[in-house]
């Protein structure tokens, strides 16, 4: 658990934020297929939202992203005056050990900005077939009201989940905090660009958010070196803490 972290003090996490946040927050972290991370970088650069803050660790290992020769903080809030939603984009792997910590902290922060919704878009490494290439949620009552009732995503139908996706549904169901985990299937190949197309596609619609999804591939394959360097990263960083099958559908 969180308080046996090995061999270093427990991680604490800094949220810093410029502007007053949207009343729902959409993110995509570095996990399978980093499907979910692709959909997230994808939205920021497509509605050209703006850094409007990031988050610090301390006493965990770190990686510190660059572009063409500029630094840039691991994980970054984005957001636009005219979109009523904020898009964390996560590119440091919250081990399983720590996840708890992780939205301890996350959580704090939504509620002194009155943030009254998460959802986080991912991927799950599941044997499937081409009727299962399509989007999925586990989502709380409270958030099935507010943003489901008319959408065509079906619920994923029964399976767990664990780290950050698991802490923040939980924290969900026994709070006034509406939450949702978007999932699909992902494959090997990193990244996922047709997982992280139907995760785009289902948020879309759910938000009403006017995206066009066909430069998509094309973006991918521009981050495509970075995100197969950090893939090579979360492997090494995550193989003792994950088994491919944590979810099933």
């Amino acid at each position: 658990m969180a308080d046996n972290f090995p061999e270093r003090r427990n991680p604490d996490f800094h949220f810093t934020h410029d502007a007053e946040p949207s009343e729902a927050l959409l993110c995509g972290f570095s996990q399978f297929g980093l499907a979910g991370l692709t959909a997230a970088d994808y939205l920021v650069d497509h509605l050209e939202l703006e850094q409007t803050g990031h988050v610090a660790v301390d006493s965990l290992p770190a990686i510190t992203p660059f572009e063409n020769g500029i630094p840039r903080h691991h994980t970054r809030f984005f957001s636009r005056d005219d979109l009523d939603v904020t898009v964390l984009v996560g590119e440091l792997f919250i081990p399983l050990p720590v996840a708890e910590l992780f939205t301890d902290a996350l959580a704090e922060w939504l509620d002194e900005n009155g943030v009254a919704e998460v959802a986080v878009l991912s991927g799950v490494p599941v044997a499937h077939g081409p009727d299962d290439h399509r989007t999925f949620y586990i989502a709380t009552e409270d958030y099935r009201d507010a943003r489901l009732a008319d959408s065509d995503v079906p619920p994923m139908g029964n399976g767990f989940l664990d780290g950050v996706n698991a802490d923040l549904l939980g924290r969900g169901i026994d709070s006034d905090l509406r939450a949702c985990v978007y999932t699909t299937p992902v494959h090997p190949q990193i990244p996922d660009v047709e997982a992280a197309i139907r995760l785009v596609d289902s948020v879309s619609d759910v938000y009403g958010i006017d995206v066009d999804t066909g430069p998509l591939e094309a973006f991918a394959e521009e981050v495509a070196e970075h995100y197969e360097n950090l893939s090579e990263r979360i492997e090494a960083l995550a193989e003792e803490d994950r088994a491919d099958d944590r979810m099933y559908m």
